[in-house]
């Protein structure tokens, strides 16, 4: 597979990785923009914005976006996050020009006053399903509780009472201001011309202005307090702990995963062993999400709401485990196969390689390949994992419960 690189003069920076061996090609847009770039007045904004984009452009209505992707056979969608939000679609070979120049189109929506007005409700009922679901709501307030004032904190769905005085002119100002060239990434991967669509971005794109984005990238440690939300139409005890990790521009990042992996696995991780397989909590999970000058590692705690507490103590005991023995080789290398196997398996595809190919150049403006990562992960050692558990400890850490009791 071959790198390839161009910035057009406008800042939009496109890469691709080209393999003719592939069956298929796969491009998306990354804009460096989520929750975190929002305000409290617009929150939500981001997300919003993202719906908005398939209602089409001055020449194509919302119809006839749908109409097009069909006709190609394209596997089209988008997600927004904290810090991202991404519009990808995978294709066959021979469409891959056709899906990357609809994108470009849509790039530039019209934001109609009509369109905003319908989604408005959309979104409003998206924020009420997630509300119903426990396990988002949990992970939704516990990061909030975290991250405190820090933009990280920053609710992507936002509330029903941003969304609902949000403006269509309020969205037009945010997209002008975040949505610039110099802000985003063209990123293609699997068998496609990179010299066709880099023509094909300098034919449609470079009459978009350069806007100057920024974005506080500080570090957050958390602010490590605790709190409980009852909830007396909960049969179940949701438990969220979060603590401090790694941001995507540590090197160490690939230490962090596999001590999470370790620690928090849904199959044979210390979590399991203490807490699923003697059917303690139905649910025991961890993982690490590093971002963009900061990170954390996320506990998922479910249980029933009695034996919340000794669920609570297995988890403290785990913790003050790994500080005092650190862990094992073993452990390391059951969790290094695991990663090794879920990197590999997921970029065999020209799809999950795009993700991948995307996100390292907006955080990091550089080119990894699967090798690297391979050889990353498999460079990590003992030693790396003691030290990341000593400088993070991650026994100290924000708790946000929820659940029928009263505490």
């Amino acid at each position: 597979m071959n790198f390839e690189y161009q910035k057009l003069d406008n800042g939009l920076t496109i890469i691709g990785e080209v393999n003719p061996l592939a069956q298929s090609a796969a491009v998306g847009f990354f804009v460096r923009t989520g929750a975190r770039d929002e305000t409290p007045e617009i929150s939500g904004v981001s997300h919003y914005l993202e719906h908005m984009l398939f209602k089409g452009t001055d020449a194509l209505s919302a119809l006839e976006v749908n109409a097009a992707f069909d006709r190609l056979g394209a596997k089209f969608n988008a997600f927004t996050s904290e810090e991202n939000t991404v519009y990808y679609a995978a294709v066959l070979p021979e469409y891959l020009m056709d899906v990357a120049g609809l994108w470009m189109q849509l790039m530039r929506p019209s934001l109609r006053d009509d369109d905003f007005d319908i989604e408005k409700n959309v979104i409003l009922e998206e924020i009420a399903m997630y509300k119903d679901l426990p396990q988002f709501e949990v992970m939704d307030q516990a990061r909030a509780l975290h991250f405190g004032s820090h933009p990280c904190g920053s609710s992507v769905l936002g509330t029903n009472e941003s969304v609902s005085s949000l403006t269509a002119e309020q969205m037009r100002s945010y997209f002008s201001k975040r949505y610039a060239p110099n802000n985003m990434v063209l990123a293609c991967s699997g068998n496609f011309d990179f010299e066709a669509l880099c023509q094909l971005a300098e034919k449609q794109c470079a009459a978009w202005n350069t806007v100057d984005t920024t974005r506080e990238l500080d570090d957050f440690r958390g602010t490590f307090e605790s709190k409980h939300i009852q909830n007396p139409n909960l049969m179940r005890q949701h438990i969220c702990l979060l603590s401090p990790a790694l941001s995507m521009q540590d090197p160490r990042r690939f230490a962090a995963s596999l001590l999470g992996m370790i620690l928090g696995d849904d199959s044979g991780s210390r979590y399991y062993w203490g807490l699923t397989e003697p059917a303690l909590a139905e649910i025991a999970a961890m993982q690490c999400e590093s971002m963009d000058g900061t990170g954390a590692f996320y506990s998922y705690l479910c249980c029933d709401p009695d034996k919340a507490s000794a669920v609570l103590e297995v988890v403290r005991n785990i913790f003050a485990e790994l500080k005092k023995t650190g862990v094992s080789e073993s452990e390391l290398e059951t969790a290094k196969n695991k990663m090794l196997s879920a990197v590999t398996i997921k970029c065999e595809q020209p799809m999950g390689r795009l993700v991948s190919l995307g996100f390292n150049w907006i955080y990091n403006s550089q080119y990894q390949s699967v090798q690297q990562d391979v050889d990353a992960i498999k460079a990590v050692s003992i030693t790396d994992i003691s030290n990341l558990i000593q400088q993070l400890n991650p026994s100290k850490f924000t708790m946000l419960s929820l659940g029928p009791n009263p505490e």
